[in-house]
């Protein structure tokens, strides 16, 4: 509990007594400060309690005096402290009639009792006060670090925390979403935050801020010793956080990290036995790869599986931050939902086994949805952080490799289209032309056609029209003259012609489906 004036006035050997601003006597007192300067102000810091004779004022005149407590009151000056039987046998009128015009507790000092006295008691007072903060922290320190090593772990531990800070606690993963609070109501508060966990995130740990509301304060803290933080804290209370509060929220932080810590040393050992059995897999070995993924992967195994092959979108980006940020997003969202998650970090790219239909595919979709739209709104061209992606159709442990080659195929696709993520099962449901989306293709297409197109721009004739409408009817004359509104001898003519500029004859199927082709890839110009 704080020292107060009221402490002070209680103090049975100090026999102090209050003249003025008995309303604000539960004021915290910081510092008792001796000052007989007509203006300490420059001196103060605010929460004193000065002690002061009137040896260099005049306390008798009522307009210094109004001015001389309306400077300490702006100051932060808790209280005055007069010693009567030095210069002054009582406290002048005019000082007591100021201190009560500014509300400013004003203490009658006895001869007796000397200033020394005074500065002792609530130094003792501090010192008790600060002792009590510290072991209550230690204390705190204590069931934090149980909570920590039980069962439950950072559910109990947030519990305990928001016990000691007499508010809520709330632990967000590193897609900034709620994985526990304390007490239950609590997860709704945390969400609100999710915004302002997501600021928080972008900044290099250890790093913390404070958002203030109507309903309370809240205190947010990264956790991870790395450059991108694992996770947050939250802490919500009602006032700026105590001595002995900071103490159990400092230790929440660290035991919090420790744990995020550990997690990562763990989730880096699955790893690495997650690319072992993504190795068989490929091989061709499903049941040795069942074998070594035991309980840890082999109930993804038992069950249709999605590929995602993921890439920076800029080629050659090196340590992409990207990838980081979506591996993070798949393995929250199947964190929540108790999904298994096969993760293998490569160089420059990431390939993840995920359940099909899952949360985590759908957190993939979302995160490449949400590059797309900010890719968008920005056409300055991809960012260092952006991705493609490729996923595959739903495979099982016998066709991993058929799976891994359709998602490679897809995020071809997707590189080639500049989009941020391709399914496997669009390219094969859906036409081929959108295959033919590429300035590789268009080139080729243009060249093929330019002798035919600048042909016709000379006005002896529409070869071009000719040919796609003559293709169109599968060689059947009569059906394509229809179309053009010519004889069929006027369109033999026409195609005649076409291969005599083109050197190439009509009836190879290869050229026809290559000048099919282009004409679909290169449309004439309107």
């Amino acid at each position: 509990m704080p020292l107060t004036l009221a402490s002070l006035v209680q103090h049975s050997a100090l026999k102090l007594s209050v003249r003025a601003g008995e309303s604000r006597l539960d004021t915290p007192v910081r510092w008792a400060h001796v000052s007989e300067l007509a203006d300490p102000v420059p001196y103060m810091e605010g929460g004193e309690l000065l002690l002061i004779t009137a040896m260099k004022l005049d306390a008798e005149d009522p307009q210094e005096m109004s001015r001389y407590v309306r400077r300490l009151a702006a100051a932060g000056v808790v209280g005055i402290g007069f010693a009567i039987g030095v210069n002054y046998e009582a406290i002048p009128e005019a000082l007591v009639e100021a201190a009560r015009a500014e509300d400013m507790p004003l203490l009658e000092v006895p001869r007796r009792t000397p200033f020394l006295a005074i500065s002792k008691a609530v130094s003792a007072a501090l010192a008790a006060d600060q002792y009590r903060a510290v072991t209550a922290g230690f204390e705190a320190q204590r069931e934090l670090t149980r909570a920590a090593l039980s069962a439950d772990g950072p559910a109990e531990l947030l519990a305990k925390l928001a016990a000691h800070v007499h508010g809520w606690a709330a632990l967000y993963d590193t897609s900034g979403a709620v994985v526990a609070a304390a007490p239950d109501w609590a997860a709704r508060r945390a969400a609100r935050l999710t915004p302002d966990v997501e600021r928080l995130r972008e900044r290099p740990a250890p790093a913390s801020a404070v958002v203030g509301g109507s309903e309370d304060r809240v205190e947010l803290q990264s956790l991870g010793t790395g450059r991108r933080p694992r996770g947050a804290l939250a802490v919500g209370t009602g006032a700026p956080l105590g001595t002995a509060e900071r103490y159990a929220v400092h230790s929440a932080v660290a035991l919090l990290t420790l744990t995020t810590e550990r997690s990562r040393s763990l989730h880096d050992a699955e790893s690495r036995l997650g690319a072992a059995v993504l190795r068989m897999l490929l091989a061709g070995e499903a049941d040795h790869a069942r074998a070594v993924a035991g309980d840890l992967y082999g109930a993804l195994l038992e069950a249709p599986f999605r590929l995602i092959a993921a890439e920076p979108a800029l080629p050659g980006t090196a340590q992409p931050e990207g990838l980081a940020l979506l591996a993070d997003a798949v393995e929250s969202a199947a964190a929540r939902t108790g999904e298994t998650l096969l993760v293998v970090p490569e160089p420059g790219r990431l390939v993840v086994l995920a359940a099909d239909a899952g949360s985590a595919v759908q957190a993939c979709v979302d995160h490449a949805e949400a590059i797309e739209a900010r890719r968008g709104r920005d056409a300055a061209g991809p960012e260092p952080d952006e991705l493609v992606v490729g996923l595959s159709a739903p495979a099982g442990p016998g066709t991993v490799a058929a799976a891994l080659k359709q998602a490679d195929q897809a995020l071809a696709v997707a590189r080639r289209r500049g989009r941020s993520l391709v399914e496997h099962e669009d390219m094969a449901a859906g036409s081929v032309l959108p295959l033919l989306a590429d300035d590789a293709v268009r080139a080729f297409a243009d060249g093929t056609l330019r002798a035919l197109r600048d042909h016709d721009a000379t006005g002896r004739g529409d070869l071009v029209a000719s040919l796609q409408a003559w293709l169109s009817r599968h060689g059947q004359w009569d059906a394509a003259a229809a179309d053009l509104g010519v004889h069929r001898h006027t369109l033999r003519y026409r195609m005649k012609r076409v291969e005599e500029i083109l050197g190439r004859s009509l009836d190879d199927a290869d050229v026809r489906m290559e000048l099919w082709l282009a004409l679909k890839a290169s449309p004439s110009p309107s």
